[in-house]
């Protein structure tokens, strides 16, 4: 597992633009995002907590884990669909999977072309599979190819923390309602370029626990 190299730069940069942001960073001073690595486990545990709280997504990939060790688009072929749902996984989410995993055996995914692609190509690549929206494929550049900028409008725990940080608790949907977007992506413009560093301290603030995809 590693972290991001620009980590120290983007704390530096975040907690002197943002002084609600800075006392959040300091309060973590030990912890980073940090990549397992591992594209095809990335983006199936993103798929796994999709719609989900962050505990849940964590007892069902648990469970997953424990009738499936090595998560391999192989492994993943090869056990029976009602296996997979006595994880706790839907059986959308099943179909999802047994497809995301297709692609990788059958090379529909290039990982060189990813990595080398701007953030929204690679959205606009991964979401062409199923099952794979806009929030996933951004948890992917954020988690797996480690983008510093990337900022998750439809993540519920980002609206949740700026909803409680920067706009006095109001709630998500209300948020939503009567803000929008915009004063979100206003918000965030103070964070540029670093966008997604910004975005995991937000979700620490949540929950100290960070999550690796």
């Amino acid at each position: 597992m590693t972290r991001p190299a620009y980590w120290p730069k983007a704390k530096r940069a975040l907690a002197a633009a943002d002084p609600v942001l800075g006392g959040i960073i300091r309060r973590y001073p030990r912890i980073a995002l940090v990549s397992r690595g591992d594209p095809f486990a990335t983006l199936a545990r993103s798929i796994v907590g999709q719609q989900i709280s962050v505990k849940a997504a964590d007892a069902v990939w648990a469970r997953l884990l424990a009738v499936c060790p090595q998560p391999t688009p192989r492994a993943v072929l090869r056990k029976r669909a009602t296996t997979l749902r006595n994880c706790g996984l839907s059986q959308r989410k099943v179909e999802y999977l047994v497809d995301l995993a297709r692609h990788f055996e059958r090379d529909r995914i290039d990982l060189p072309t990813l990595q080398a692609a701007g953030n929204e190509e690679v959205i606009e690549l991964l979401t062409a599979v199923r099952g794979i929206g806009r929030w996933t494929a951004e948890m992917f550049l954020i988690f797996n190819l480690q983008r510093p900028d990337v900022l998750p409008l439809d993540d519920l725990g980002l609206l949740k923390a700026i909803s409680r940080h920067y706009l006095g608790g109001q709630p998500t949907e209300e948020l939503l309602r009567r803000a929008g977007r915009a004063r979100v992506i206003e918000l965030a413009s103070a964070w540029a370029p670093w966008r997604s560093v910004a975005t995991w301290y937000l979700w620490r603030s949540l929950d100290p626990v960070a999550v690796e995809y």
